[in-house]
């Protein structure tokens, strides 16, 4: 009986050993699972004296959709901000193509302006000397301009290609 009390404690030592080693087994498989996550940083620094940036960086890497209003019938203005500085003078744009949203036999002209100006082929002064030598936020604005007979269903596609210049005095 002495015997079996004695087994039965190294029994019991034996098996609460095996436990604790399978507890902390398991537990080291509980703190090995993890998730990884990888993004991509980047940055874009202007030079000092002349840039012409948007203010949200994401605006020129992915495609706008300009939201049909259902109630009015018409689509919502593209709208966004951006940072323009030229230390030298002032700042012109152009468009590179006329802008137009387009679904092949039919399309949607679009206008462009640019701080309040309306842009075209042609190059226009859009933030004059003074205001750009100190820096600003100005607008771009795109919107859709009615088709003659109205909207006709569809998806549309297009391109909007803008041209900047430092102006000097």
């Amino acid at each position: 009986m002495v015997i079996e009390r004695a087994h039965a404690g190294k029994f019991r030592k034996v098996v609460l050993g095996m436990l604790l080693v399978i507890g902390v087994l398991l537990s080291a498989q509980a703190l090995a699972i993890r998730e990884v996550q990888v993004f991509d940083v980047s940055v874009t620094i202007p030079t000092r004296d002349f840039y012409v940036l948007p203010i949200n960086p994401g605006f020129l890497e992915r495609e706008q959709e300009m939201a049909w209003q259902l109630v009015p019938g018409t689509l919502k203005p593209l709208r966004e901000h951006f940072d323009v500085k030229n230390s030298g003078g002032g700042i012109a744009a152009r468009l590179n193509q006329a802008p137009v949203l387009s679904n092949g036999p039919r399309s949607i002209a679009l206008n462009v302006t640019f701080n309040g100006q309306v842009l075209s082929l042609d190059e226009t002064l859009v933030v004059p000397e003074a205001e750009a030598r100190a820096g600003k936020r100005v607008l771009l604005e795109i919107a859709a301009v009615e088709p003659e007979g109205g909207y006709t269903a569809g998806e549309y596609f297009g391109s909007v290609h803008l041209l900047f210049d430092a102006v000097r005095p």
